[in-house]
């Protein structure tokens, strides 16, 4: 088994997901407000994907200690590197989580209820008691404890496999197709950050993060068939939660009833208030 047979085992569902109805339902700019106000949640836990890869792939306690594995390190230092302090249009440091927040704010969006609520997720003692107690969609918090529980089980080669196959490798064609839709229905408003932050995925992942996203499952995995079982399964699932999340935010832009609907006639402000 290789990265060839995941890539084809995956093929049906990464489709599905390319050709959701959810793309070309953003029509509007509140539709695009409301998308972005459900989608910080995937923006977010992908930071803790990378960071739990980086815990388990690099020494990142004292006294230092070599790792086991240089090559694997090297790939998500340098993933961690764009992800986490990426220049923004005026030359800043930023995460990719903040990119998308100060896109939101520069749309309309409403930032101050998703952001109070990944302050608690960040300062929670519980994990998935506190998504649980979360007034958001349940596909979204059945997404979030995916993830969670993924990183909790602490197998490296699957935590690679869920952010290499459900969100690096998936995520330059799946925002092509977000940008296409909103390019081609949305006119005469600024939305050249929210445009830069899908650009800059686009041309990270396609270049850069994909490729050593797929070097580094090669790498965790090796010549192991149950390690290879387990990434072709855990994928799987992740394409599958994708799925429920794209699923979620369709059915709040039909319904209308989600809490994001109600939004600041002015820019909110935001902080990252966690725990030292």
């Amino acid at each position: 088994m290789n990265i060839n047979h995941i890539e084809n085992k995956i093929k049906p569902l990464r489709d599905k997901l390319l050709n959701h109805k959810l793309y070309s339902r953003i029509s509007k700019i509140d539709d695009l407000q409301l998308f972005t106000e459900n989608h910080i949640y995937a923006v977010w836990d992908f930071m803790s994907l990378l960071k739990a890869l980086q815990i388990n792939l690099t020494c990142t306690k004292i006294p230092w200690g070599p790792n086991k594995n240089s090559q694997t390190a090297y790939l998500i230092n340098e993933i961690v590197l764009a992800e986490e302090t990426d220049l923004n249009q005026a030359g800043e440091r930023k995460s990719h989580y903040e990119l998308y927040i100060d896109a939101m704010v520069d749309i309309g969006a409403c930032i101050e209820k998703p952001t109070n609520h990944i302050n608690k997720l960040i300062n929670s003692d519980d994990i998935f008691e506190s998504i649980n107690e979360l007034k958001i969609h349940k596909n979204i918090k059945e997404f979030l404890n995916f993830t969670f529980s993924v990183i909790k089980e602490g197998k490296p080669h699957k935590i690679a496999a869920i952010f290499t196959f459900g969100r690096e490798n998936l995520i330059p064609n799946m925002f092509n197709e977000i940008l296409h839709e909103f390019q081609k229905n949305i006119s005469n408003l600024d939305i050249t950050k929210l445009i830069y932050y899908f650009e800059r995925h686009i041309e990270l992942d396609e270049d850069e993060h994909g490729p050593m996203a797929l070097e580094m499952v090669t790498e965790l995995a090796k010549d192991d068939s149950k390690k290879w079982q387990e990434i072709e399964t855990i994928s799987l699932e992740a394409l599958n939660k994708r799925i429920l999340l794209w699923d979620a935010i369709y059915e709040n832009l039909e319904n209308r009833v989600n809490w994001s609907t109600e939004r600041s006639e002015k820019n909110e402000t935001y902080s990252l208030d966690y725990k030292n």
